[in-house]
């Protein structure tokens, strides 16, 4: 068993204890979408695997947040946040923006040494950064970043 299914499982088995009815009922939300990975692919999932489903969760709770204030619910608002807070506590500890930017210049030096321009060079780079920050930034707003340097 992978180390972040193990934290994840001793944190809903601290949530049965300490009674936190919400943060569990997340905790068994996320264990249920692993437990499903894991049958569709019939293989034990590993670390990385476990991040990029974090990551696909948490994706799912900003867009909820949004769409929830926007309408003007915001109780429920309210419980997508804190599921997002708990969902945020496996995922690796974020990179600073000068590790973002240092990462974007490789990957870019990268591709470019290839010989690789225009769109084709955006999901070349995307891809190399994709591998080396998952779960440690947000793929929208690097993809916004690279845009950017690229243009």
């Amino acid at each position: 068993m992978s180390d972040l299914k193990t934290r994840i499982s001793d944190s809903v088995k601290d949530a049965m204890r300490a009674k936190a009815t919400d943060r569990l009922g997340t905790l068994r939300f996320l264990q249920a979408a692993i437990k499903q990975k894991e049958v569709d692919e019939r293989r034990e999932l590993t670390d990385a695997d476990v991040t990029s489903i974090i990551e696909k969760q948490v994706k799912q709770r900003r867009e909820s947040i949004a769409a929830f204030e926007q309408a003007g619910r915001t109780e429920t608002a309210a419980q997508e946040t804190a599921e997002l807070a708990v969902l945020k506590e496996f995922l690796p500890q974020a990179a600073t923006d000068a590790e973002i930017s240092a990462a974007i210049d490789a990957a870019m030096a990268e591709v470019s040494a290839q010989g690789v321009t225009g769109a084709p060079a955006m999901g070349k780079i995307m891809a190399i950064l994709k591998q080396n920050l998952a779960g440690k930034a947000d793929m929208s707003s690097l993809s916004a970043k690279v845009k950017a340097k690229l243009n």
